[in-house]
């Protein structure tokens, strides 16, 4: 018999330690592991009787070809030749702003990386249509997954449109891409949740409770002119968990993607997100295909975040001019050609990305990373910390 001053204080002290330990959240491994079958075609599992079969064996025929063009073609290239210029030691942590649905690169450039967070303007999705999609919905949801990830499989870019069109997808855009790149990879899917950030910038795994709560709550576009996603705002920012595929022994890696303004009136309004990225440490940064708007002064608060975090960035013309690496103690190596912007931008700053070019020496780059530049040529540079000069000796 317990006597029942010490029952009380045994149930305090369980309400305490409940109380302390954070909520796990939904965890939506059943639906990422289904989308991850039939999106990537891994696997021969039999589909949910509501899936139709023969559809998605159509949806693979013609995706097959272009997963092993992309894999032979670009990944083993890139990955070789981005590979004997990155130095070693660096950060595992990546961030890569302005990703969208890109992930696939990510990999490709940090091979090693075991925590990455891509940000962008692009909402996640919500994964349980997959088990109630509908015949005719399932054919059309695979069908635009096909031709948006056309952009992505062959010219290692998505398009704005493409990513717009995934937002309303019975089958999440967002999540498929990202799934799309585990599967290039060697990787596969082993849990989902999605979240908001705590006060304090770290992550809030939303609860089945939660979810319900905030079902009729619609995400909002983050891009003026883009139609709304068609889904609840609990569905924007998820935390991938994935391993090498077939060895459960494996150690688990972590993808984090938020739907984000980054622009300097969006960081004012989320000083969550800037306290998470605070939170990583050093890391390695990437970007491309961004539009130019490391160029531009109102988002100076991303591009000052990655000056003062970043052990290396590697990226097309659209990372941060050769000035901001200068003035914050980085030197940058070139790759391919520049003569200009592929869209416009700054007269100012174009000057300086031919100036930098033209002051190295002419380096081929067998790949397209990113855009290409004004006269169609493929470009990349490395941005990494210059070394200090060593210290004269004493007289």
């Amino acid at each position: 018999m317990i006597a029942r001053p010490a029952l009380f204080l045994l149930a305090a002290l369980l309400t305490t330690s409940a109380a302390a330990e954070p909520a796990a959240g939904q965890d939506f491994s059943a639906e990422v592991k289904l989308l991850f079958r039939v999106v990537t075609c891994t696997g021969d599992e039999p589909l949910p009787a509501h899936l139709d079969a023969k559809e998605a064996a159509e949806y693979c025929k013609a995706l097959a070809p272009k997963m092993k063009s992309y894999k032979e073609k670009y990944v083993v290239a890139a990955k070789q030749f981005i590979g004997g210029l990155r130095p070693a030691g660096l950060p595992t942590t990546v961030v890569y702003p302005f990703g969208g649905g890109d992930l696939i690169s990510a990999l490709t450039t940090y091979p090693d990386a075991t925590d990455l967070t891509t940000l962008s303007l692009e909402h996640v999705g919500d994964p349980r249509r997959i088990n109630t999609i509908e015949k005719k919905r399932f054919a059309e949801s695979l069908l635009l997954v096909r031709k948006t990830s056309w952009g992505l499989l062959m010219a290692d870019n998505s398009t704005t449109e493409n990513l717009q069109k995934g937002q309303r997808n019975d089958i999440p855009g967002e999540l498929a891409f990202f799934l799309l790149a585990l599967s290039v990879h060697g990787y596969e899917p082993v849990g989902l949740r999605y979240f908001q950030l705590n006060e304090d910038g770290t992550p809030h795994y939303l609860t089945a409770e939660e979810i319900a709560a905030q079902e009729k709550t619609m995400a909002k576009t983050l891009r003026g002119q883009w139609s709304p996603p068609d889904q609840s705002v609990a569905f924007s920012n998820m935390e991938l968990t994935f391993r090498e595929r077939g060895n459960p022994n494996a150690p688990l890696r972590v993808h984090r993607h938020f739907a984000a303004d980054l622009s300097n009136n969006g960081f004012d309004k989320s000083p969550a997100l800037a306290k998470y990225l605070e939170a990583k440490g050093r890391i390695c940064a990437m970007t491309k295909a961004a539009s130019y708007l490391l160029w531009r002064n109102d988002f100076s608060k991303i591009r000052d975040y990655l000056l003062g975090h970043m052990e290396i960035m590697i990226s097309d013309s659209t990372g941060i001019p050769p000035h901001f690496l200068a003035e914050s103690g980085f030197e940058a190596e070139t790759f391919g050609k520049f003569t200009g912007s592929f869209l416009e931008a700054s007269d100012e700053l174009n000057k300086e990305f031919r100036e930098l070019w033209n002051a190295h020496p002419v380096r081929p780059l067998p790949f397209r990373y990113g855009y290409i530049e004004a006269s169609g040529g493929n470009h990349m540079m490395i941005a990494r910390k210059a070394a200090k000069p060593a210290s004269a000796p004493a007289p």
